[in-house]
């Protein structure tokens, strides 16, 4: 029981000191969702969206820039910690590996959730459909899952590579394109007002996550240890 309190309170150490970070600097709580209201711009315009084709193309315009989003954000997960020798202090502590993953993924999902709102209210006034739907929250939500969960191991490996900005979209994007497919078929389902894959898709989107919370932290206190 005294085990299970002191790593939710490191785990919750790392989570609140990583957005205390992020809410001084304030550089990527700007420039991120500044860059994913940039790329919804940029695909109205050179699509040309009108109402009769929003059903076909918000879903892939919304899930894109959540995806390109979600990389930057993913970025910097563990470069501050390189930078600064945090995680040498992490890892040189008796703190549980998966805990680091996990403090770190919060993290990562929170922030996430956060740029996500911004975007999807952006999309939803932009384009005139109506943005809030439990099945999307849903979505939303699983899909960020594994987003984080994918993101921050992908993010542990790349900070030891010279091309670390090259490196985690090269990982990270092959391996989390079944997520995205089943995002944008559900999206493009609640915002035609139908239920047809929604059914088939968000059971495939939780089997992924549950993979990846299985297998990322054991992967990560593998390679963190070497």
């Amino acid at each position: 029981m005294l085990t299970m309190t002191n790593n939710f309170h490191v785990f919750a150490a790392i989570l609140s000191k990583d957005i205390l970070l992020d809410f001084r600097g304030r550089d990527i709580i700007f420039s991120v969702p500044i860059f994913g209201i940039l790329l919804i711009l940029l695909f109205n315009f050179s699509l040309d969206v009108t109402p009769d084709m929003v059903d076909d193309l918000a879903p892939g315009i919304l899930w894109v820039s959540f995806a390109f989003s979600g990389v930057l954000t993913m970025n910097r997960s563990f470069v501050r910690e390189k930078e600064q020798g945090g995680l040498e202090g992490l890892l040189i502590s008796p703190i549980s590996r998966d805990i680091i993953f996990f403090g770190k993924a919060a993290s990562n999902f929170l922030f996430m959730i956060l740029v996500e709102f911004v975007l999807l209210l952006t999309l939803a006034v932009m384009l005139g459909f109506l943005a809030f739907s439990w099945i999307l929250v849903l979505t939303i939500v699983l899909t960020t899952i594994g987003f984080a969960t994918l993101g921050t191991l992908f993010s542990a490996i790349a900070v030891e590579t010279r091309s670390r900005e090259v490196m985690l979209p090269v990982l990270f994007f092959p391996l989390i394109i079944p997520i995205l497919i089943g995002a944008v078929e559900v999206t493009s389902q609640v915002i035609g007002g139908t239920s047809g894959a929604i059914s088939r898709w968000l059971p495939l989107i939780g089997i992924f996550d549950a993979l990846f919370l299985i297998i990322c932290p054991w992967l990560f206190s593998a390679i963190i240890q070497e």
